[in-house]
């Protein structure tokens, strides 16, 4: 009997677009040779343009999900996404906590692309209490960062500095935190990645020219799948980038809005490649 592929978990919404959320989750982590499990957590009305609307799914049904199939099969590795209440908050959090060698990947899903809301105060307050504590690798953009990070004494018109962000975050319990730029007013996206002692490694990489749905679901799931591989933090972090900048690279705009990620870049043939890059240059 052949040995099975390693297996990742994923807590995430349904997109209908399948730019971001699960759909994004189960393509990276399939195009990375892992078996992906989803968990849905809620139903998005949604397309490449925007979030319409989330409806969140009842807390039980996150856990008799969850339960059964852990049950069934091993689980290398927990990837969290858009959760979509402060009920699926606590039901999220106490059943990781009953896997506490599991690594936990959380991208914090607190807008759309287009700077809609997806966790209000209430469950950002949840998140940092039940669920940073138990966080391997927390990977935020710069806003999502900062608004996780900051106090009621930080003074409304301060950008807080990331490096103080990253420190707050640890302090909150994540073993980790990478922080990405793609926000950042620079000429080159750099991604930094923090550890108890600080600084652990900052990669930069050529800023792409579009917007992408679901780059950040991309690179988690991208650290999870190779983490299930067996490699360490520091390798995982390298791979993913990347898997996700080539994924973006490779990014098709198959709507009126954002480009999707091709998470399956490396399956086209030459000939692709260069037809594509035609029909750009004459559209």
């Amino acid at each position: 009997m052949l040995q099975p592929p390693p297996i990742v978990l994923s807590f995430a919404a349904n997109d209908p677009s399948g730019g971001a959320g699960l759909q994004a989750d189960m393509l990276t982590i399939a195009s990375m040779g892992c078996h992906p499990l989803s968990i849905v957590t809620a139903i998005t009305i949604q397309d490449t343009t925007g979030v319409n609307d989330v409806v969140p799914l009842d807390s039980e049904l996150i856990t008799d999900q969850a339960r059964i199939v852990l049950e069934d099969m091993p689980v290398q590795v927990f990837k969290i996404g858009l959760l979509g209440s402060i009920e699926i908050i606590a039901a999220v959090a106490e059943i990781v906590s009953d896997y506490p060698h599991i690594p936990l990947i959380m991208d914090p899903v607190l807008t759309s692309g287009r700077g809609d809301e997806l966790a209000n105060e209430e469950m950002i307050d949840a998140m940092r209490e039940l669920l940073l504590p138990q966080v391997t690798l927390l990977t935020p953009n710069s806003l999502e960062a900062r608004h996780l990070a900051q106090r009621e004494s930080d003074l409304s018109d301060i950008k807080l500095d990331l490096d103080l962000c990253a420190k707050r975050l640890l302090k909150m319990g994540c073993e980790y935190v990478l922080i990405t730029g793609t926000h950042e007013n620079t000429a080159q996206v750099t991604n930094t990645l923090y550890g108890a002692q600080g600084i652990v490694r900052a990669d930069e990489w050529e800023r792409l020219e579009h917007t992408y749905h679901g780059s950040g679901c991309t690179l988690a799931s991208a650290i999870a799948a190779s983490l299930a591989h067996g490699s360490s933090m520091n390798d995982s972090v390298i791979e993913a980038q990347d898997f996700t900048w080539h994924a973006l690279q490779a990014g098709f705009r198959p709507g009126m809005g954002q480009y999707l990620p091709d998470r399956f870049f490396w399956a086209k043939s030459t000939d692709d490649i260069e037809n594509e890059e035609i029909a750009v240059e004459n559209s």
